[in-house]
């Protein structure tokens, strides 16, 4: 697969996340309910710090990424197919929160739980399709040194999840026990096979 392909490929999805991003902070700040509730502690946020120790990794250990580099059609035609898929799982998570979306851990818009639609296949369906977009672009690049930086995201993403789950406890102590325990955190299937193989 040519490398323009590569590069209209991530520009399409990853800007349509951006544009929907920006389009909804900013209908948000217009539209939302002003009253939320937050989480107690105030989060941090390694995002800066994973990234910085990210770029110290791509560049002292370049030859070693480098020589994990594929260059297969079917590695990229793969990467091409889950890049799509993720990011409409990312928008359909997106729309789905509505006013409630936040970029920090809160509870705001309706204040209810959503347990429905694409919260039905993971707890934290935006980070699923973020991930998933992460990894698409990896396979379309062939590997390489954007390993460094999926692992940096998932990183990012289980420190932003453990304090918004701490807020959803507290919030809905009973309702998102019952829900925590029957629907996985991040990978789709993973609340199945667990309950195929207690089962066994």
């Amino acid at each position: 697969m040519a490398d323009p392909v590569v590069i209209v490929a991530n520009l399409a999805c990853w800007g349509t996340v951006v544009v929907v991003w920006i389009a909804g902070a900013l209908y948000n700040a217009r539209r939302a309910p002003r009253e939320r509730i937050r989480a107690q502690s105030r989060p941090i946020y390694p995002g800066a710090a994973t990234f910085l120790v990210c770029s110290i990794v791509l560049i002292f250990s370049r030859g070693f990424l480098q020589a994990v580099l594929v260059d297969e059609w079917w590695v990229r035609v793969l990467g091409v197919a889950l890049l799509v898929l993720s990011t409409g799982f990312a928008l359909w998570a997106r729309y789905s929160l509505g006013t409630s979306w936040s970029v920090g851990a809160e509870v705001g818009g309706d204040r209810r739980l959503r347990t429905g639609g694409p919260y039905a296949v993971t707890r934290h369906p935006i980070y699923t399709g973020l991930l998933g977009m992460l990894v698409g672009s990896m396979l379309l690049g062939g590997l390489g040194q954007s390993i460094a930086l999926v692992a940096a995201g998932l990183v990012v993403f289980e420190v932003k999840i453990h304090i918004e789950e701490q807020l959803l406890m507290a919030t809905f102590p009973d309702e998102y026990r019952a829900y925590r325990a029957r629907v996985p955190q991040l990978v789709p299937g993973v609340g199945i096979l667990h309950r195929v193989r207690m089962r066994a």
